[in-house]
């Protein structure tokens, strides 16, 4: 067996790194409609064909990544879309929506007391002006004819987190499955999402949203017939959503849900 040189070693390896952090390969773009706009970055399969249906995948960020630039949602996550065993395996669209500085994904009154941040969130009410502009991009997006209807997907993380369960419960029969990385709701929008399958992440430690409110989620979805897969990484601090990305499981489990 002929060994390759170790440049040609590196090289290789650079190449496939590269191809991996190459975050221009999701477009930039602006969803307006009325007085909603949102900008907005989205990824194609390898080799997009318009006339073939593929799944989407929406994805909202934390509070650290809001503003305008259409560059800072794609700080965590988008990276795992990226790699070459997700493209090969999972041709999908993924969308990287992002919030105003002065929006919030979710219906919450956050409060700072000697502090700490409490999050009350709030039953019903009418969206945020970010999650009303996210709500008419799902719509369009997922009314297109490449999307496969049986197959649109959710994820959030942090303030993401708490946009996710705001975004089930307003459209619960759009998403085939959704996870939410140390997010939480109000314990009575719960019923609105309970048939979506659902994969919650907290940590422990978590000192910015006590891991408390994905609890509050689960035990109410097993008061109502329903059990979510649930990890709880016991060291882990706000940061859970770089162990919930290394999950082997996380995608094979989310990408195998189908809309009845």
């Amino acid at each position: 067996m002929k060994l390759l040189p170790i440049t040609v070693l590196f090289f290789i390896l650079f190449s496939n790194f590269a191809q991996a952090q190459d975050l221009t390969k999701y477009e930039k773009k602006i969803f307006i409609k009325g007085k909603d706009t949102i900008p907005y970055r989205i990824l194609y399969p390898e080799n997009f064909d318009q006339t073939k249906k593929y799944p989407v995948l929406f994805f909202l960020h934390g509070r650290g990544e809001s503003g305008n630039d259409n560059e800072k949602q794609l700080s965590h996550g988008a990276k795992l879309f990226l790699a070459p065993d997700f493209r090969k395996n999972h041709p999908a669209i993924v969308v990287f929506p992002q919030c105003s500085t002065d929006s919030y994904w979710a219906n919450v009154i956050i409060k700072t007391v000697d502090g700490k941040r409490t999050f009350n969130f709030r039953k019903g009410g009418k969206p945020t002006k970010a999650m009303r502009a996210a709500t008419a991009l799902v719509d369009e997006i997922t009314a297109a004819n490449f999307t496969d209807q049986k197959r649109v997907y959710l994820a959030g993380l942090s303030m993401g987190g708490m946009g996710t369960y705001e975004l089930l419960r307003r459209k619960p029969k759009t998403f085939a499955a959704a996870f939410a990385i140390c997010g939480g709701d109000h314990v009575a929008n719960v019923k609105r999402y309970k048939k979506v399958p659902l994969w919650i992440f907290h940590g422990e430690k978590d000192d910015v949203v006590p891991f408390s409110h994905s609890l509050t989620v689960v035990n109410q979805l097993k008061v109502l017939g329903y059990t979510p897969k649930f990890t709880l990484y016991p060291e882990a601090n706000h940061n859970s959503w770089d162990s919930a990305f290394a999950e082997p499981q996380l995608l094979p489990w989310l990408f195998s849900n189908y809309k009845p």
